[in-house]
């Protein structure tokens, strides 16, 4: 069975329990998507120096953020691990010429618990990660996802998970329906016009072409996941939005399937 690749944008730490459409559209994801064989999620959250797959049996649940209600720190998400898994996915990276290393310990971070809680609620599939490239370009995550090509073949659900929009400074932290600001619709839409073109060369160079770029983006963490989703898809394949909303006027909630 082929799975697509897609992009999710996973938001505040609190869309578990954000009554907004982007929660209700990842908790209707995972079945619109079927049951994966074992997923890997590739998070804004975890970056290494060199790549890193987690090869855990066990997947311990990091919450990796601060300040939050407390029943944030009670959610849980006990999915096993896969080690062959990881380890093949080492061997496809080093192949590629990219160092990969393999954690043992590393349990799941937000950026990918959070969206999977809502997608697979019952953490019955096998979950490992890949880490972001260290100080890595959009380019050189795209090459990241090209050598994890032909996963979705076997079954394998590659989910990157960012944030198409993330400045945290701009969110309206009391509004979580709070009007989007034309400087996030607008990079929203370039960004959405060039993925569903394929234009490579303008995406890895988004931060010159885009509008509003590096507002929308301060940090490139969370927009990197999407290049390596991208990368990790067919040449010549076809990029289907799934969903489009924002939450707290800056936060673009968008996810994209790759096929």
């Amino acid at each position: 069975m082929s799975m697509p690749v897609v992009f999710v944008s996973h938001g505040s730490p609190t869309l578990p329990t954000d009554p907004c459409p982007a929660r209700e559209f990842l908790a209707g994801l995972g079945a619109s998507l079927g049951r994966p064989s074992a997923i890997l999620a590739i998070s804004a959250h975890w970056e290494a120096a060199p790549a890193t797959v987690s090869g855990t049996s066990h997947n311990a649940t990091i919450h990796d953020f601060y300040g939050f209600p407390r029943e944030l720190y009670d959610y849980t998400y006990p999915a096993p691990g896969d080690p062959r898994l990881a380890a093949a996915v080492a061997e496809r990276l080093t192949r590629a010429g990219i160092p990969c290393h393999l954690d043992s310990r590393r349990g799941l971070d937000h950026g990918a618990w959070i969206p999977l809680l809502l997608m697979y609620p019952q953490a019955d599939i096998p979950v490992l990660q890949l880490s972001l490239l260290q100080g890595g370009s959009p380019e050189e995550h795209f090459k990241l996802g090209t050598a994890l090509r032909g996963l979705d073949n076997e079954n394998v659900l590659v989910m990157g998970s960012g944030s198409l929009t993330h400045n945290l400074q701009a969110l309206e932290r009391l509004g979580l329906a709070a009007a989007e600001p034309q400087w996030v619709s607008e990079y929203a839409d370039w960004m959405d016009k060039a993925l569903r073109a394929r234009r490579l060369a303008d995406l890895f160079a988004y931060r010159q072409n885009a509008p509003y770029a590096a507002r929308n983006h301060p940090t490139e963490d969370h927009i990197l996941p999407l290049f390596a989703a991208l990368g990790a898809s067919p040449d010549g394949g076809t990029t289907e939005r799934l969903h489009t909303s924002a939450t707290f006027g800056a936060l673009r909630m968008d996810a994209y399937a790759f096929r």
